[in-house]
């Protein structure tokens, strides 16, 4: 690193400060984020084990689900780390191109899991408004062209970011305020022009999180203008019970991330609060995930108390 009148030419290196205002807090703030982790991994794990054992699990909603725990295994294993490496051990440095990899993965596998969102609503949306066709329109063939097309989506459009911090070469500071590395946190540091970067963030974050949340909400108006034509009440209230747990799990993914979202660009948030909230947006949904589909669904409860019964019964 060259500096020049407090700038930096082509850093190889930057720093993750972790949460600004909290650092005297950080060792105890990484126990209750460990234990949301360890949550987050065991739940989703079980649910990858489960999922495809199971044979009476192997319908679209499930596939998608399974999808949707690998992604949320996957941002944990981004973020993680590395931060807990911050609030444990000091270890603030990072290589440039590393905290751009961290940053591809964690806006990718979010691009992701907002597009499995998009596909369970979908599938919701079929079975309900229309179950005699379910099964011939969600093929398995279908289902990996679905899956297919949300994992490029999400790999074309975020890839666009790390490409264009790629090409900034003069930055003003190499000190991240934040725990990870998110997009305009380092976009921030940059003394070039960075108006293409903040364009491209826009645009990348509505081509996804936007795209997914606008098809969502019409695909549950029209699920509940069809459940409300439903004569008797059992049924509709049969019919309300099986969206329950997705609309749970799409509103605590949908309002934390466009909290973090905005804040980060127009907000005037205070930078530990904000922090503390985007990071618990990455980290929260996986451990709840699993535990609000795994409650909701008989089959996958009786297995993981058979899981569970087992490693007792070997430990006796």
């Amino acid at each position: 690193v060259k500096p020049n009148n407090m700038s930096y030419l082509n850093p190889r290196t930057v720093i993750l400060i972790g949460i600004p205002g909290l650092e005297h807090l950080q060792f105890w703030i990484g126990f209750p984020f460990f234990a949301v982790c360890l949550v987050a991994l065991l739940g989703n794990i079980i649910l990858l084990i489960i999922i495809p054992a199971e044979r009476s699990l192997h319908q679209p909603m499930y596939i998608f689900l399974a999808v949707l725990a690998a992604t949320d295994v996957g941002l944990c294993a981004a973020i993680a780390p590395k931060m807990l490496a911050i609030f444990w051990f000091r270890a603030h440095s990072m290589v440039f191109d590393a905290c751009l990899a961290q940053l591809f993965f964690i806006h990718a596998l979010q691009g992701m899991e907002s597009g499995i969102l998009l596909a369970m609503a979908f599938d919701r949306y079929i079975a309900i408004c229309d179950p005699l066709r379910h099964t011939s329109i969600l093929t398995p063939s279908i289902l990996g062209r679905m899956i297919a097309v949300v994992v490029i989506r999400a790999i074309v459009l975020v890839g666009l970011l790390p490409i264009l911090i790629k090409r900034l070469h003069l930055f003003h500071s190499i000190q991240i305020d934040h725990s990870y590395c998110e997009h305009m946190a380092v976009v921030k540091l940059a003394a070039d022009d960075i108006q293409v970067n903040k364009i491209c963030g826009l645009f990348v974050g509505f081509s996804i999180l936007g795209f997914d949340m606008i098809f969502i909400l019409i695909s549950y108006a029209l699920i509940f203008q069809a459940v409300f034509h439903l004569q008797q009440k059992e049924a509709r209230m049969k019919a309300f019970n099986t969206c329950t747990a997705h609309i749970f799990v799409f509103l605590e993914f949908y309002i934390l991330a466009f909290f973090s979202f905005f804040s980060h660009r127009f907000g005037h948030v205070v930078p530990s609060t904000h922090i503390l909230l985007s990071t618990i947006y990455l980290l929260l949904p996986p451990a709840l995930n699993p535990i609000v589909y795994g409650v909701k669904n008989m089959v996958i409860r009786k297995r993981v108390a058979q899981i569970f019964l087992l490693n007792r019964g070997c430990q006796q």
